[in-house]
């Protein structure tokens, strides 16, 4: 099975243009790609990760990966899924985010000379003049075709911005430029970006000719990988400083039943025809599914050392309630009130709530417990000599945390 057709097996393909030239091109290795990164935070997470293998994919398979960090479109914001405008972000902090997503994709693509290459659209979008772009690539959008796409009518009755109308040309911008410099002739997104994709091939087709060939395509991004990037407490990160290599793998050891073999299919790297074995897996089977899904994830962003300890302290917190390999999490004294923290102030330090009052619902709800015994009254309080022994403190069946001073 060549690269494409695998790609359609494990179900990453959506829609694409020129659908013939493109599965030629791939198979063939002759594909250079981008998919684009907006930097709105300082770390990747899950909703990347499917973006990240598939480019890993393909450049196993010869083609050559452009990895577009939005130095430049990330001074707007995608309007994309969106239902208010994206927080405004300065270059300063615009430029850490970027540092950090450098590091976390080296972990997934080669770069270098022939290989993959990284790019930040600051470099063409900072300097552009304003009533140049208006005449060289304004004049070939259609406002009310604009309009009448999916990424701007959700937004339409809560009101959308000039800054982010603007979105839609920037990226079709970007798409002229790397097909220009680097002959890149291919870009790759989710489904929530057909429109902005598209928006790029044709303008490539209107400045240089119909001979151009620059093609999209996208992959199940937004329906599948990005719902896969929230969990309860927010964004499940790839950096191990915001999601512990041990949450990371528990993350993917409690995906829902009927979602553990699509997961596998889609992410991991294992042979297609093991994965199709497991098809007819039920039962006790689908939590050994989920355990190869949680070790081969983790192992692909953390290493498989981490992944090893992730999975042995996994299986001995629920075989034995035993904490080892469990990530710490360090209380200070500023946590304290007259020597004493309350439980809720404890599972917010821990990080386990976000606030007092979600850590009284889940106390009140009987969602808590310390060294396996329920914690039923929110007043409940510890002293710093009860941080000295083994505290584990777990908040519903997913989220676990060793707490220590």
């Amino acid at each position: 099975m060549q690269i494409y057709e695998e790609l359609q097996a494990r179900g990453l393909l959506a829609q694409v243009t020129n659908e013939k030239e493109i599965r030629d091109m791939i198979n063939a290795g002759k594909a250079t790609f981008y998919i684009g990164f907006d930097p709105t935070a300082d770390s990747l997470h899950v909703g990347h990760f499917m973006a990240l293998c598939l480019m890993k994919r393909l450049q196993m398979a010869g083609n050559k990966p452009i990895a577009l960090l939005g130095g430049g479109t990330g001074m707007i914001g995608d309007p994309s899924g969106k239902t208010d405008m994206r927080q405004m972000l300065t270059p300063e902090t615009i430029q850490h985010n970027i540092d950090c997503f450098k590091v976390q994709m080296s972990r997934f693509i080669e770069f270098g000379d022939d290989k993959a290459i990284m790019v930040n659209n600051a470099d063409w979008i900072m300097d552009l003049n304003y009533i140049e772009l208006l005449r060289e690539v304004g004049a070939h959008f259609s406002v009310n075709r604009m309009l009448a796409a999916e990424c701007y009518k959700q937004r339409m009755e809560r009101g959308l911005t000039f800054l982010e109308f603007n979105y839609m040309i920037m990226q079709a911008y970007d798409f002229f430029v790397l097909y220009q410099k680097y002959g890149c002739n291919m870009e790759f997104g989710g489904d929530d970006q057909w429109s902005n994709m598209l928006a790029g091939t044709e303008l490539i087709r209107r400045k240089l000719g119909k001979d151009a060939h620059a093609m999209t395509i996208t992959l199940l991004l937004n329906s599948e990988g990005k719902k896969m990037g929230k969990t309860v407490g927010g964004a499940v990160w790839l950096d191990p400083n915001k999601t512990s290599p041990f949450d990371f793998y528990q993350y993917w050891r409690n995906v829902d039943d009927a979602d553990v073999l699509k997961c596998i299919r889609m992410l991991t790297f294992l042979p297609l025809e093991q994965i199709n074995e497991m098809d007819s897996w039920e039962g006790a089977q689908l939590n050994e599914a989920k355990e190869i899904l949680a070790y081969e994830l983790t192992s692909l962003v953390h290493g498989e050392e981490e992944a090893k300890k992730a999975q042995e302290g996994a299986r001995a917190l629920f075989s034995t309630g035993s904490a080892e390999n469990m990530p710490e999490v360090k209380i200070t004294e500023s946590d304290f009130r007259d020597g004493k923290i309350d439980i809720l102030q404890v599972l917010v330090s821990a990080g386990l709530a976000t606030s007092r009052n979600e850590a009284r619902r889940a106390v009140e709800q009987g969602g808590v417990t310390v060294n396996g015994e329920k914690v039923s009254d929110i007043k409940t309080s510890y002293e710093a000599a009860d941080f000295e022994s083994e505290f584990i403190l777990k908040k519903g069946k997913k989220k676990f945390a060793k707490v220590v001073m």
